[in-house]
């Protein structure tokens, strides 16, 4: 079941993320780990040019971190990745503290947010980048609710401060869209891109 087009490729996966790379195992049996050195700041005349930053943060991240592994590795194909939390159109980063993440929670309670990974791959110098949006509903959070989540630990290293695919499962009361999305790694998604670069 894995995809047809990285058979017999060396493929390097962008990002250290566990939830990566566990996920990107449904791809392909083979890979390697390379994260990005890249630096993360988004500059910001680019910044103040996007239209939509939920979509276009994670998308430009995704491109830097892809290009600056495959710039070694041009035979490779080289998949790089970023998500991001957006309430409201304001991204939620990962936490800086349990206050951090706490407040986080109580912005998300009973609230809709969205939750976009963006995705580049890099090949021969050919390159594809999209993003997938998931939306999110949380039900209404008590005070404990969010206390009990916090002490954890899940929420330290994660953007929006939740994981869905733990303790954070309890916190949702409805997905609309991609599950793995909100992992960190659509890999859905990225399996039909891969294999329209096939057909190509």
């Amino acid at each position: 079941m894995n995809n047809k087009f990285l058979e017999g490729k060396r493929v390097v996966l962008a990002s250290n993320s566990p939830r990566r790379r566990e996920l990107m195992k449904l791809l392909c049996r083979e890979y390697e780990v390379i994260p990005s050195q890249a630096d993360e700041m988004i500059p910001e005349q680019v910044r103040n040019g996007f239209k939509d930053p939920a979509v276009e943060t994670p998308l430009y991240l995704a491109k830097l971190k892809a290009a600056d592994v495959a710039g070694e590795n041009a035979d490779s194909v080289v998949i790089g990745c970023d998500t991001v939390v957006a309430l409201d159109g304001d991204i939620l980063g990962k936490p800086t503290s349990d206050a951090d993440a706490k407040r986080m929670l109580r912005l998300l309670s009973g609230r809709k947010h969205r939750v976009v990974s963006g995705v580049c791959v890099c090949y021969k110098g050919r390159q594809i980048s999209f993003a997938c949006v998931t939306n999110v509903s949380f039900r209404q959070l008590s005070d404990s609710d969010i206390d009990d989540y916090v002490a954890t630990g899940e929420a330290a290293d994660k953007a929006g401060a939740y994981g869905i695919q733990g303790y954070g499962a309890l916190l949702s009361d409805g997905i609309d869209g991609d599950f793995y999305n909100v992992v960190g790694f659509p890999v859905s998604m990225i399996n039909n891109k891969l294999l329209e670069l096939q057909e190509k």
